[in-house]
């Protein structure tokens, strides 16, 4: 709802000079600005380059704690599941139980409780699967996991962070396809802040943020890497990673449990393209870090919530090559967020990558079949 005043913004309006010149973009879910400086993708490189990945993960390895029948850390074994698994955090960083420093405390060095649980979830018994090349009902799986995790853990949380990291160079130590969910006693600092972000806007526009978002950005289609008739996955406008995506669905939906069978056969199929695109784009197993965010839940809830809309975030640091990332350094730590080509171009190069992903022929069939028992 706009007011008499306010003027509709068409993205296709920014001048086309963004692409070489330096310039500022705002992020409305955090409240901040990105500086994109694009003509620094043609600086030369003698930075750090990593390292390539190992190519071959066995498919079930006897020392890894994550793979079926084998004795975890704490003792545990695993059962021999088929299928997802769900187990307690053998290093929790929160428990349900962590001691209250009370209130008489000076301004500068104030601390709160902070209670919660963590659990991980394997998404398959195989090591050497990833979701970009596991069977869409297999995904399925993983997505009714997610939401039944939401719906346990949301009874007696106010926040339930799913996330994933993926590959050793986003500090994941083991892998094994798997996942976290942490749930708190607190609303955790980015849920906060977009909390706000998306109240204010929808008090001020009449239409929740991300849902008026992801329409214009559909109607736009400069940013969209993949989409069918129940989600879109964009670069958004804002990024800040150079691959970054933001994964939306088209109707208003506040947690992961409020969609329809349809909308999550619809998710794990948009899920499968978007990682077929990251790993095409360099040839490799994409390493990133990704995450739902939705609705606050618990059983305290009393605030309208019909603000927020149902998203993930997928943050890879991959910048030139398998071998350069993105650092998020110096200027990005002491002044704000920069990156060094645009969300457009960025988008672009993704969109233009096969469907089909490139092991596809390697293995000699279709890679949708892989992981399957």
């Amino acid at each position: 709802m706009l007011s008499n005043t306010e003027v509709r913004f068409d993205p296709k309006d920014v001048c086309v000079c963004v692409s070489e010149h330096q310039h500022l973009r705002y992020n409305p879910l955090r409240d901040t600005w990105v500086l994109v400086s694009a003509h620094r993708m043609k600086r030369p490189w003698s930075g750090q380059v990593e390292k390539e990945e190992e190519l071959h993960v066995p498919r079930h390895d006897p020392n890894n704690p994550l793979c079926p029948g084998n004795t975890r850390a704490n003792g545990e074994v695993n059962p021999d599941y088929e299928s997802t698994f769900v187990f307690e955090n053998d290093f929790p960083a929160l428990q349900p139980d962590g001691p209250d420093p009370g209130s008489d405390q000076h301004p500068l060095f104030q601390s709160k409780a902070a209670r919660g649980l963590c659990k991980v979830m394997c998404f398959h018994p195989w090591s050497d699967v990833t979701l970009s090349v596991m069977a869409i009902p297999d995904i399925i799986k993983v997505i009714d996991k997610w939401a039944e995790l939401m719906v346990d853990l949301g009874s007696t949380y106010p926040w339930v962070q799913i996330f994933e990291n993926k590959g050793a160079m986003m500090g994941c130590s083991n892998p094994h396809p798997h996942c976290q969910v942490w749930a708190s006693s607190f609303l955790p600092n980015e849920a906060s802040l977009s909390d706000r972000c998306q109240r204010e806007y929808l008090k001020n526009h009449g239409e929740p943020l991300l849902l008026q978002y992801a329409k214009m950005e559909a109607e736009s289609q400069e940013r969209v890497v993949v989409q069918n008739s129940d989600w879109l996955a964009v670069v958004p406008y804002w990024a800040t990673w150079p691959f970054q995506t933001l994964l939306l669905p088209r109707r208003h939906v506040l947690r992961l449990t409020d969609l329809t069978s349809q909308e999550k056969e619809g998710l794990a199929s948009i899920m499968k393209q978007l990682l077929t695109k990251y790993d095409n784009l360099f040839h490799m197993s994409f390493p990133y870090s990704m995450g739902w965010h939705g609705a606050p839940t618990g059983p305290h809830l009393q605030e309208d919530q019909s603000h927020w809309q149902l998203h993930a975030h997928y943050y890879p640091p991959l910048l030139r090559s398998g071998t350069i990332r993105k650092f998020m350094v110096g200027y990005e730590m002491l002044a704000q967020e920069q990156r060094d080509l645009t969300p457009e171009q960025a988008a672009q190069r993704l969109r233009d990558l096969p469907e089909e992903h490139y092991k596809t022929q390697a293995m000699g069939g279709d890679v949708e079949t892989v992981g399957e028992k």
